[in-house]
């Protein structure tokens, strides 16, 4: 957490308040997140107009001219709006001034998150790795049969590798197996042709229906406009172990893959 849908909807919020704004400033408060924040931010940043917020799985990109900002929220992190003169609250790390309007405030608790400056964002390093965005063309029941061949690994922690497909974390990645009605535990490379049509179905309802909800709020999240997210009150199988299945009655379980609950119905995805 957040996971891409949170990401997205922090995306949508922000883009229509601080796109064609330029960047009057930058304070930080603490530079010690994932990786420092560049000493030299503000003086890169300032004067620069945002030109559009893009996402690579749960990477946000301001993108300048001759470069970018990436910001990733970590796993308490959220990026929102605020006003000139707001009152800062502890573990708000970096302000982002903008010439007019609110500004951007960066919240972190665990301060697992990130703000980089890159010149060339479609190099960079974090995202030499990863797989193809869930929502995209390339995501297709054929990659991900392709993909599964020969892999003995649980298929839950398969579609939660971001090398294997980006953005189906824990909460999506549960969800989505009980849509499509495969246990989490099975061996990736059992999936037949069907079953992959279904998985990629399934992440793209439950991913989409999630963004459309505003995210999954369970502690920290919040979106853009501090608000938190709804998709908790849509949740079938995540968080419901000993809950009644939805579908057919019987009570929701609990395993752990990759030292990660799982939760799943024994019946429906037997």
């Amino acid at each position: 957490m957040p996971e891409l849908p949170e990401v997205e909807t922090t995306r949508r919020g922000l883009s229509p308040h601080v796109v064609g704004r330029r960047v009057a400033d930058v304070l930080v408060r603490e530079r010690r997140l994932r990786w420092p924040v560049p000493d030299d931010l503000a003086g890169v940043l300032r004067g620069r107009e945002i030109l559009e917020i893009g996402r690579r799985g749960k990477y946000l990109l301001f993108r300048f001219a001759g470069g970018a900002l990436i910001v990733h929220l970590g796993m308490s992190g959220s990026l929102r709006l605020a006003a000139a003169g707001e009152a800062v609250r502890r573990h708000d790390h970096v302000d982002i001034l903008l010439d007019q309007g609110p500004l951007l405030r960066y919240h972190d608790p665990r301060r697992f998150g990130a703000m980089l400056w890159t010149p060339e964002p479609a190099s960079h390093s974090l995202f030499a790795a990863l797989g193809p965005e869930p929502l995209g063309e390339e995501f297709s029941p054929d990659y991900l049969w392709t993909a599964s061949r020969g892999r003995r690994t649980a298929v839950k922690p398969f579609l939660m590798n971001a090398a294997i497909v980006v953005g189906v974390g824990n909460i999506y990645a549960s969800e989505a197996l009980f849509l499509a009605g495969v246990h989490p535990a099975r061996e990736t490379a059992s999936l037949e042709r069907e079953e992959c049509m279904r998985l990629v179905a399934a992440i793209r309802q439950v991913l989409s229906q999630a963004i459309e909800m505003g995210g999954t709020t369970l502690r920290d999240f919040v979106n853009g406009h501090g608000q938190p997210g709804y998709f908790q009150q849509a949740l079938h199988a995540y968080g419901r172990s000993g809950q009644s299945c939805m579908r057919c009655g019987t009570a929701i379980e609990t395993l752990r893959l990759g030292q990660r609950a799982s939760y799943f119905c024994p019946v429906c995805q037997g």
